[in-house]
């Protein structure tokens, strides 16, 4: 009985050994896994490298390196060529629209991902095709003219412009006041090519009509009214604006802003991080871009700027930890939590709370689920019109085309392009 027991007792001993054994083995075998990711947002560059490193803590056979592009227009150039040597990102970004038809061969099928019935369906539209979705929307932006609360007080400012006229109302006001009324940072070409310009279509009767007719040649931009205007508002930012407009890029555009030596700029909600980190007790406030005295058409234009796409041509293993990574980012309380208090997006999914962090991304939301917006069109556009069109604004700023040689460059460009 004894040696029975004894025989138990040592068999248990030696199976448990073994079963511990395996387990460690299991876990030093279990493959890793290193995904990259290609981030085209500057802005929240170290907040995303963050929330990365949380998801690493949480699964940690998988290594994540992302790549920062941004700052300037991304042309897209460096992935074009990594794409077709096979060694693209596991994870990107595509606009949307006519980008998704031309990236087709290199977009993974998401239509059966589980965040797709929390997104706001219009947001999914530009990245559909044959009843298949191809990228996960990364956020909502708004855009229009941001302002430093203390600066329009200190110039006796009490009511936000609404129209153009009073727009150019308060700008001589600052400037009287001695206060440089708008920041600008035409060193880049996607303010002036994607910002402005989309005003100029999303300010049309209508703006889908308005780009038919221009691509089937019954319209131009050359005589239209409301580019016209567009360049009236170029023209008060610069006369008003800070010196050297084209040697200012978006990070002295952004310093000017927040070091309090301009009190306006163009930009979005993307932009809080950048302005948390330079200047935590700044108050500003956003109203919206106005090119005419129509105040009720003078309203945000709120889109969303990209979509996170996964690269068909990466491996299945990789292909399936990118998509857990996404939902992760969506779905899980610690990626809604980086979503919304760290990254500062504006949630493109009804399920993810919106925390009232800051006035500009309230306020944004806020239009937006009230769908108090103007469209936003920039995904519907032929590729590389956006660039050219910065471009083209950059040789009248330079003062070497006149008014109407740019509407003309514009329709050149147009012709070119579509």
């Amino acid at each position: 009985m004894k040696k029975t027991i004894m025989f138990i007792f040592i068999s248990l001993l030696v199976s448990g050994c073994h079963s511990d054994s395996t387990s460690d083995e299991l876990e030093e075998i279990q493959p890793k896994i290193t995904l990259t990711i290609r981030n085209p947002k500057i802005e929240i560059a170290s907040a995303f490298e963050e929330m990365t490193q949380a998801y690493e803590k949480e699964y940690p056979h998988v290594n994540i390196e992302v790549t920062t592009v941004g700052g300037a227009l991304d042309d897209f150039s460096d992935l074009k060529a990594q794409l077709a040597a096979e060694e693209g990102p596991d994870i990107f970004t595509n606009p949307g629209y006519q980008n998704t038809k031309l990236w087709e061969p290199y977009l993974e099928n998401l239509s059966d991902q589980p965040w797709i019935e929390n997104a706001y369906q219009e947001t999914l539209a530009p990245v559909k095709l044959d009843g298949h979705v191809y990228g996960m929307p990364m956020n909502l932006e708004g855009f229009g003219i941001i302002y430093n609360k203390d600066l329009f007080q200190k110039a006796g400012i009490k009511k936000l412009p609404s129209t153009f006229t009073e727009l150019k109302t308060i700008t001589k006001q600052l400037e009287k006041a001695g206060i440089t009324p708008f920041a600008t940072g035409y060193y880049e070409k996607w303010i002036l090519g994607d910002h402005l310009m989309n005003i100029a279509i999303s300010q049309q009767e209508d703006p889908d009509q308005f780009i038919r007719n221009l691509k089937n040649g019954t319209t131009s931009i050359e005589n239209n009214r409301q580019f016209k205007q567009l360049i009236e508002l170029l023209d008060l930012t610069i006369e008003y604006g800070g010196e050297n407009p084209l040697s200012t890029d978006y990070t002295m555009e952004v310093q000017q802003f927040t070091s309090a030596k301009a009190a306006m700029m163009i930009q979005g909600n993307w932009i809080q991080p950048m302005i948390n980190k330079k200047a935590p007790n700044i108050k500003i406030g956003i109203f919206p871009i106005t090119i005419n005295d129509q105040a009720a058409k003078n309203t945000f234009n709120i889109h969303v700027p990209g979509y996170w796409v996964v690269n068909k041509q990466t491996s299945a293993e990789k292909k399936d930890e990118a998509k857990r990574f996404l939902n992760w980012m969506v779905n899980s309380e610690q990626g809604q939590s980086f979503m919304t208090e760290k990254l500062h997006f504006i949630p493109a999914f009804s399920h993810v709370d919106m925390q009232e962090t800051d006035s500009i991304t309230s306020k944004i939301t806020h239009l937006y689920q009230a769908n108090r917006r103007l469209s936003s069109n920039w995904s519907n556009l032929p590729p590389g019109l956006k660039e050219q069109f910065g471009a083209d604004t950059q040789q009248y700023i330079e003062h070497k085309w006149s008014k109407a040689q740019l509407l003309q460059a514009y329709q050149k460009t147009w012709r070119k392009m579509n």
